[in-house]
């Protein structure tokens, strides 16, 4: 094997000119849940045979490849990764690399409580939690298996206890099912100090019967919270930042110091961010996909597997970059404002992460 990647010092832009810098790792395509958003629960599911599955090895040194093409950000996710048996492991591994500067992790939460201090100790930085009701039925409705919102709390209250924070919670309004409870939801998390993110429901994958209609803009969202809880914008970050930023205004005790006085609003239907992306994601079974409604990826596991070195690899990872020409939530957009949209066929959620 050849030495592993030093970290770049110019950056690897795509074709569109997009740079390369977060990486979202799935480690498992397995979940506990079956959110109606993302593998609802009247389907039956096929997932990845075990011995497909990357190792922590194989994830390990990919990730130190991606790291030297110019990553600096690397999220875990799944399926629910806190199902991958001794993640704490892989959390470490991963922690150690060379020019990492962010190591972050997505999970429901169910499980939270019980992991987040070896998380921690390992070196995670962070974690956001999808949180989508406070309503404990409406939480059972969509979660899908009738997993209780107790678990989530007390995984929510534990990782705030070892420092895996700023915590986010995720957030995603669907018409009909917990539309009402946005303002509840978002002075929830400022009273907590969580930083809420309302995700625009998107048609990720094909199972989830996406409808146009169901979507709550992020407009009208920031309208519903600022009625109540005025708000006013606040500059990105960082350029591939996703989330429009809002932050509570308003004086007294009321409003929380940072993250819980900040509202996130994620407008991937009305208001695409494709320009600024810089994420590529690795599925669980080793497939790089360049963007979240991709239909086909790119096996990186077959030459891993079959004595590729590192080199080798990067070149790969180098080709695929700079073809990239990705911009599905635009076209999308473009189409739906011309009456011309249809479902096309995309990688399912669950197998890549969010």
């Amino acid at each position: 094997m050849s030495p592993p990647a030093q970290p770049s010092t110019a950056p690897l832009l795509d074709h569109l000119g997009r740079p390369l810098s977060d990486l979202r790792i799935s480690v498992t395509d397995r979940c506990n849940f079956r959110c109606t958003f993302c593998m609802p629960a009247e389907n039956r599911y096929h997932f990845v045979p075990r011995p497909e599955i990357l190792s922590f090895e194989e994830i390990v040194r990919l990730a130190r490849i991606f790291v030297g093409l110019g990553v600096r950000k690397i999220r875990l996710t799944g399926g629910e990764p806190l199902l991958r048996s001794e993640i704490e492991h892989l959390v470490a591994e991963l922690a150690a690399i060379e020019g990492l500067e962010d190591l972050a992790l997505t999970t429901n939460g169910f499980l939270l409580a019980a992991k987040a201090r070896a998380l921690k100790d390992a070196g995670l930085d962070r974690v956001t939690v999808s949180f989508h009701s406070l309503d404990p039925a409406v939480f059972e409705r969509i979660n899908g298996v009738g997993l209780a919102l107790d678990r989530v709390l007390e995984g929510l209250e534990e990782a705030r206890r070892v420092g895996l924070s700023p915590i986010k919670l995720n957030i995603v309004p669907i018409r009909g099912i917990n539309e009402h409870e946005i303002v509840d939801l978002a002075r929830w998390a400022r009273d907590h100090g969580y930083t809420a993110r309302f995700i625009e429901y998107m048609d990720v994958g094909t199972l989830n019967r996406w409808r146009p209609e169901e979507v709550l803009s992020a407009r009208e969202i920031v309208e519903r919270i600022s009625a109540e809880m005025p708000l006013e914008p606040v500059e990105r970050a960082h350029p591939g930042e996703v989330a429009a930023r809002w932050r509570y205004v308003g004086g007294g005790a009321e409003v929380k110091p940072e993250p819980g006085g900040e509202v996130g609003v994620i407008p991937s239907i009305t208001e695409p961010f494709c320009g600024d992306c810089s994420r590529v994601r690795l599925s669980a079974e080793g497939k790089v996909f360049t963007c979240l409604f991709s239909a086909v990826g790119h096996d990186l596991k077959a030459p891993l597997r079959s004595g590729e070195d590192d080199e080798e690899l990067a070149a790969r990872l180098r080709e695929l970059w700079r073809a990239r020409t990705d911009r599905y939530s635009e076209e999308r957009t473009e189409a739906l404002r011309a009456g011309r949209f249809s479902a096309a066929d995309k990688v399912e959620m669950f197998r890549i992460g969010g």
